[in-house]
Parts: C-alpha cells; sequence; structure tokens
C-alpha cells in the first residue's frame, strides 16, 4: 500500500470512529485495529490523535464543499436544496452520532487544542464561502431576494445549523419552533412566495 493509500485508510476508518464516539471516546487503537495495523503507524502518519482528527475535519469539508461546488455549478433549484436543509427532521440527522455533521459539532466544542480549533475554524468559513457561491447563483438566477446580502445569509444558514441542538434542548415545543424557523428563513430567503 502506497504512503497516500494508507494516508488515505486511516483518514476513512479514523472518520467512522469520530463521527460514531467524537473526540474524547474516539481511539486511535480502534482506527488501527480497524484497517488492520498497530496503533504506532496511526501517530507515524499523524503525529497526534489531535492532528488525525484536525485531519478527518478537513477531509470531510473538502467533502462537504466538493458537494456544494458541484450543486452550484449545476442547474438545479437551490430553492429545494434550502428547504431540504432547513427541514427540521434533516436537522436532527445533520448532527447525529456517525455522521460527518457529528464530527463538525464535535470539532466545535474542543477548545483546548489548537489544531482542531484550527480546522474548525477553517471548515466552517470554507462553508460560509460555497454556500454564499451557491446563493450567489440562486440570487442570479432570480430564486433569492435580488437585494439579499449572500455572505450574511451563508453565515446566518450555518448558525442556524449550529444552534439546532441549542434549540432542541431548551425550548418548550422545539419541533414547533424548528418548523416556524425554517418557514420564516425561507420566506425571507427566497424571492417570491413559497
Amino acid at each position: 500500500m502506497s504512503a497516500q493509500d494508507r494516508r488515505e485508510s486511516i483518514l476513512a476508518a479514523a472518520t467512522e470512529v469520530f463521527a460514531d464516539g467524537g473526540y474524547l471516546r474516539g481511539k486511535t487503537s480502534t482506527v488501527a485495529r480497524r484497517i488492520g495495523v498497530t496503533e504506532p503507524v496511526i501517530f507515524q502518519n499523524f503525529g497526534t490523535k489531535a492532528a488525525l482528527f484536525a485531519a478527518v475535519v478537513d477531509r470531510a469539508a473538502d467533502h462537504v464543499c466538493r458537494m456544494l461546488d458541484r450543486m452550484t455549478a449545476s442547474t438545479s433549484p437551490i430553492t429545494g436544496l434550502l428547504k431540504t436543509m432547513l427541514d427540521p427532521d434533516h436537522l436532527n440527522q445533520v448532527h447525529s452520532a456517525g455522521t460527518v455533521g457529528a464530527i463538525f459539532a464535535d470539532a466545535a466544542t474542543i477548545t483546548d487544542e489548537p489544531e482542531i480549533e484550527t480546522a474548525a475554524r477553517n471548515s466552517t468559513q470554507r462553508f460560509a464561502t460555497s454556500i454564499t457561491n451557491l446563493l450567489n447563483r440562486a440570487r442570479t438566477d432570480g430564486e433569492l431576494r435580488p437585494d439579499l446580502d449572500t455572505e450574511a445569509a451563508a453565515w446566518w444558514l450555518l448558525s442556524l445549523v449550529a444552534s439546532q441542538k441549542f434549540r432542541r434542548t431548551t425550548a418548550a415545543e422545539p419541533a414547533a419552533v424548528e418548523t416556524r424557523l425554517a418557514e420564516s428563513t425561507l420566506d425571507f430567503l427566497i424571492a417570491t412566495p413559497r
């Protein structure tokens, strides 16, 4: 196996381990076992558990941004994507254990590992750029309000996704709040009434 293939296999296994159990509970020994190597092989390739997790965050961000960029380059309507993105059931699944969203949510809470903080910040900034580009295309196509500040809207959408757990744990009727929040957001963004 080439060094690049070995590194990629480690990242793939680590993505699963960290998505399932989080950074603190995820073990490098579990990653090693999944790909049939010893734990020192993991450290030879990444140095530390924090560096491995940061690389997982970067790799997952690459995947999400490529997907968003493909949507931007396509001719598919963006309003349908926005409706899906803001759907309360979708938001519940975004950060569920076993998803790449769980990795981003976990990375955002780790403040004592500079490599992870940097990876989390960079990935969020990349998401904002990709979403801004997507919204720019939708605005140009007439799907969104012509006066929409697409960069601010991208950060707004990211904030809505990131704060969904907060609403779910504090709102008296979280499902109703999520539904109304999605409807209000779409009403604000979309050029014509839904």
